[in-house]
């Protein structure tokens, strides 16, 4: 156990800040841990081949034995995400509302696990070890979302999660703005908020003006309309459910997750439709076009999803010329090139597209700058930690604090691995611990490291050339020609000029060398070190180049 100063209580995000996704943070007090989310990132364009980013949990291993709980906000993908690995290292409870422990279910079900999980409520009050933990009602683009107010020794913490103040929303319970203001009555030490669109003035618009935006596109449609959004907001799905039957089309469900997702939500009910309106793929054919609807996946442009498989003819739903398509969703960041092309092949297909920066058919689930000022204002925190942000939010909603009433000096932006050690009196960063990205790749879990994605880096750009050098035992001498495989680099067939050279220096690198005095390894560098010379002035690239020695 890592020893901790009494009366001290840490605060230690392991993801979310300076990042948006794998959101993880650490309460700790004495004996007593509890861990809020257990998220996943998508990776970056630099990380080849890489399946998932999540979260360095090392330093909760170290510290199993004082986890109390896990307690999941609600069930979006960069909070839950990284929970199948987490429950391999940690067995604790995990408590989250009923969608998000279906959510949860479903993706521990993809690795044959089971988990001690715990449905909650909005209003209910958790108690672990030191820690009282009250679930506050929020609005998101999903639904079961919570605040926290976590009552410590020390003071309260109120953690916001992921919000909006949706006046309106589509299950019609909003947001539980009354109990913020009573926690600012009681005292709150300290505010984390999400400071994802804090950049954005106003107000984020509120879900139902989808709904009115799918009226007027579902008006002008004459043919088939295929919807593409995240399968996890069912209140959207639901809207276009609802427009469709208003319009008298029935709906087809497409894409792995969307149709586990509305198999999900239908069961437990918080979704609805009359079974006889559904189709299947194959009834697509035999229904007359304006009375189809497809809901599908592929709104972020993700190769394998249902829309870009149609895109791409490699769906058994191909895209045709009075096809309307709706992309309800904005891309994530790093997936705009992605979306941008799936756009640009359904208008090579003669379809309509109709997507966000042209339609408001996709609201954000985050608050803007005028939600985040009230929340400030309703609870009046004496410390504030921005959080879920690249590094310029978590700056900019510190400086939105501060333009609120709370001191510079109690503003605390945080990068992951900081701690932050809080009491009734002073909050002073404390010594790092643990912390960055694991990248996940197939069944590999942090055994791909920056060598390796510098190699896939290299062999992307350059491709690879492979040396095979037959080589004597008896006296270290080249038997033979050299033999060269060319990858990615030059088609061997069209450059017989390169190969011969490279031949050439592989030969004199060799027979200019002690052999007598010289291992396998300096031979493999020496004739590494003068290929790579001879490529690059012949070609201005750098392959990969692998020499391998067989003896005979």
């Amino acid at each position: 156990m890592i020893p901790t100063k009494k009366n001290k209580l840490r605060i230690v995000p392991l993801g979310g800040m300076g990042e948006i996704g794998k959101n993880m943070t650490v309460f700790e007090y004495g004996d007593d841990i509890v861990v809020l989310d257990s998220g996943s990132m998508f990776p970056s364009e630099s990380m080849l081949g890489i399946d998932l980013v999540i979260p360095d949990i090392s330093y909760l291993i170290f510290n199993k034995d004082r986890i109390r709980a896990i307690v999941i906000s609600h069930g979006h993908e960069d909070h839950i995400g990284a929970l199948p690995y987490l429950l391999k290292e940690i067995h604790a409870p995990v408590y989250g509302t009923r969608l998000t422990l279906a959510l949860i279910e479903n993706k521990l079900g993809e690795h044959n696990m089971k988990a001690d999980l715990h449905c909650v409520s909005a209003g209910e009050t958790l108690h672990f070890g030191c820690f009282i933990i009250e679930l506050i009602k929020t609005t998101h683009s999903i639904a079961g979302a919570l605040a926290l107010a976590i009552h410590t020794p020390v003071g309260i913490v109120v953690h916001t999660g992921d919000f909006k103040i949706d006046l309106t929303p589509i299950d019609t319970e909003g947001i539980n703005l009354a109990k913020f203001a009573q926690l600012g009555e009681q005292g709150v030490l300290c505010l984390m908020s999400d400071s994802t669109n804090v950049e954005r003035p106003g107000y984020t618009m509120s879900e139902r003006s989808v709904g009115e935006a799918f009226e007027r596109y579902f008006k002008k449609a004459k043919g088939r309309i295929i919807v593409a959004t995240f399968a996890s907001n069912i209140h959207r799905v639901q809207q276009v459910i609802d427009t469709a039957l208003r319009f008298g089309r029935k709906i087809c469900f497409q894409g792995r997750s969307m149709i586990n997702i509305a198999s999900m939500a239908l069961e437990l009910g918080d979704m609805t439709i009359d079974e006889s309106k559904l189709i299947e793929v194959d009834e697509i054919s035999s229904t007359p076009p304006d009375q189809v609807v497809i809901i599908t996946t592929g709104s972020q442009g993700e190769p394998m999803s249902g829309l870009v498989r149609m895109a791409t003819s490699g769906h058994r739903i191909d895209i045709e010329p009075d096809d309307m398509i709706i992309i309800s969703a904005t891309p994530i960041p790093g997936n705009e090139k992605l979306v941008s092309n799936v756009v640009n092949q359904l208008y090579k297909k003669g379809a309509t597209v109709i997507y966000e920066s042209l339609a408001d058919v996709h609201v954000s689930g985050h608050a803007c700058q005028e939600e985040l000022k009230l929340i400030l204002s309703l609870t009046k925190p004496r410390y504030f930690i921005p959080f879920h942000g690249e590094y310029r939010h978590l700056y900019r909603h510190g400086e939105l604090a501060q333009s609120m009433g709370v001191p510079k000096e109690n503003t605390f932006v945080l990068d992951i691995g900081n701690v932050l050690e809080i009491d009734e009196n002073e909050a002073n960063r404390s010594s790092n611990v643990s912390a960055g990205s694991v990248m996940v790749d197939g069944l590999g879990i942090g055994d791909v490291g920056n060598i390796v994605l510098r190699d896939r880096r290299i062999l992307s750009q350059d491709g690879l050339f492979v040396v095979v050098l037959a080589m004597s035992k008896e006296n270290a001498a080249l038997v033979g020609v050299p033999d060269i495989i060319s990858r990615g680099f030059v088609y061997v067939r069209e450059s017989e000029d390169l190969i011969e050279d490279a031949k050439t220096v592989i030969c004199d690198t060799i027979n200019n060398m002690d052999l007598e005095h010289a291992d396998w390894n300096t031979i493999k560098n020496n004739v590494r070190a003068a290929l790579r010379d001879h490529l690059y002035n012949k070609t201005k690239r750098n392959p990969m180049i692998l020499p391998i020695i067989v003896e005979v």
